[in-house]
């Protein structure tokens, strides 16, 4: 991670001058340059943080990016070239980036905290079920007993 945000600030320096990037042949809308950033983004902290989820799924994170968004390699790196020589524009779309995955995790954390509070209330209602199933056993030993 720390070497693709250095290779950033270098074509963003280098980029500066706008003159001397040319318009890719096969330019990626904005847009879509910006889901390719989020998906790279995801797949570098899947790899940092649990390599063997990708190792296991047998995932490949850049040909993943190739594949998904039909493209190639040359193609993905002419474009991020080409949107780095705009500093300006490129801190936007990466800050949107950032935005885009700080809101997808508290979305996944609002998820999983709705999913613990349903297992809470399962376990809750299980305890219960197993409480009065035990005060009616206890209740028809105890007639037995008075019974007997």
């Amino acid at each position: 991670m720390k070497k693709k945000i250095s290779l950033l600030a270098i074509l963003a320096l280098i980029g500066c001058k706008e003159d001397l990037v040319k318009k890719p042949d096969l330019l990626i809308e904005r847009s879509k340059m910006m889901d390719i950033m989020y998906d790279m983004a995801l797949l570098e902290a899947v790899k940092y943080q649990n390599p063997t989820v990708l190792d296991s799924n047998q995932i490949r994170p850049k040909q993943f990016i190739y594949k998904k968004y039909k493209i190639d390699s040359l193609q993905l790196a002419q474009n991020n070239v080409y949107y780095a020589a705009d500093y300006k524009s490129y801190k936007i779309m990466f800050e949107a980036v950032v935005k885009r995955i700080a809101n997808e995790k508290k979305r996944a954390n609002a998820a999983i905290k709705l999913e613990q509070k349903k297992n809470n209330i399962r376990m809750a209602k299980l305890k219960k079920k197993k409480q009065l199933a035990k005060k009616v056993k206890d209740s028809i030993a105890a007639l037995k007993i008075k019974k007997g």
